[in-house]
């Protein structure tokens, strides 16, 4: 597929609105919902929408999923629910501000401080109107958050050869970050120098040395046995990391204000599954990456977290960000 940009992407909305059908089909009595997303089937998210989203709204609808990217490839997800080929998704801030730049807000290291704290600022009334942004330009309905866990970088050295203590202690490593604009300042916030790769192929880039390490919750080094390849986990906590459960507006139009309730609520108890799983994870982890032979330790926090907010306050990204939004949510 080409390169998606905001602009590409726009023009598939419009074209997508004039689209008779979309992805889902509708029975008499029955709509199949079409889901892809990159995550693994035992992926905290994948299983919270397969265990808990698909049987609540199994009333009026068959919940169809497909996983490691096989329907649609990472990145093109929204496009492809634009075009009213596809119903849901899994969604992140860091793609949503490719196309809608105020998102990029929330891609800033250290600005959301855990699990309920991004759960609060997703349900406050000033969100409102960038959900409904999201609606208007894309025809895409964010129906809940979905707490992924706290991002630590995992590299390839073990820490008698690279001992991060600050951000300096990262020049010129090879970071892995997803292809977007907000994904790769992050990465060059944190003092490294970041390289643009897919999900599905960061196990095999760490094995062959392409990259020097990768970027994630503890739980997702984990699933994708990054571990294996990796030598050292060090704890900057540098991003609350959130994705949000994205539906087709057209085809949540169609539905009946009671589908719709079901439907919202069903997104709302897998979130919430997803959510708590992650936490438990999160606090088990630490140790059995020890027990696998990896380094775990913490930086000076203070000295990525004066440096990150620094490099963001100075770029071009808080100049897009709603006035007064940064106050609100620390506010909470």
């Amino acid at each position: 597929m080409t390169t998606i940009n905001r602009r590409t992407l726009l023009a598939s909305a419009a074209a997508g609105a004039l689209v008779a059908t979309s992805g889902a089909v509708f029975a008499a009595d029955k709509i199949t919902i079409r889901m892809s997303g990159p995550m693994t089937p035992s992926d905290a998210r994948a299983v919270a929408m397969t265990d808990v989203f698909g049987p609540a709204v199994a009333g009026f609808a068959t919940f169809e999923p497909h996983w490691n990217a096989t329907l649609f490839k990472q990145g093109t997800e929204l496009v492809a629910i634009a075009r009213g080929n596809l119903d849901m998704s899994i969604t992140s801030p860091q793609e949503l501000a490719q196309i809608i730049p105020e998102w990029s807000i929330f891609t800033a290291g250290y600005l959301l401080k855990d699990a309920e704290h991004q759960k609060k600022v997703f349900a406050a009334p000033f969100m409102d109107a960038m959900k409904k942004g999201v609606e208007d330009k894309l025809g895409i309905k964010l129906l809940s958050v979905m707490y992924l866990g706290r991002r630590q970088l995992n590299l390839r050295q073990s820490k008698a050869e690279l001992n991060v203590k600050t951000p300096a202690d990262l020049k010129g490593i090879k970071l892995r970050m997803p292809g977007t604009d907000a994904w790769l300042f992050l990465g060059r916030a944190l003092g490294a120098n970041p390289v643009p790769v897919a999900f599905t192929e960061v196990y095999t880039a760490l094995q062959s040395g392409a990259i020097d390490g990768q970027d994630n919750p503890l739980p997702t080094d984990k699933d994708s046995k990054f571990y294996e390849v990796t030598k050292q986990i060090c704890l900057t906590s540098h991003l609350v990391d959130q994705n949000y459960i994205a539906f087709s507006k057209a085809v949540w139009d169609k539905m009946s204000p009671a589908d719709q309730a079901t439907l919202q609520k069903a997104a709302d108890d897998a979130a919430e599954s997803a959510r708590q799983a992650q936490l438990k994870l999160e606090s088990d982890l630490e140790s059995f990456f020890k027990t696998q032979g990896l380094d775990v330790y913490a930086p000076d926090l203070e000295a990525f977290r004066t440096h990150v907010q620094g490099e963001y306050l100075k770029s071009d990204f808080s100049k897009t960000w709603p006035k007064g939004m940064v106050d609100q949510i620390n506010a909470l």
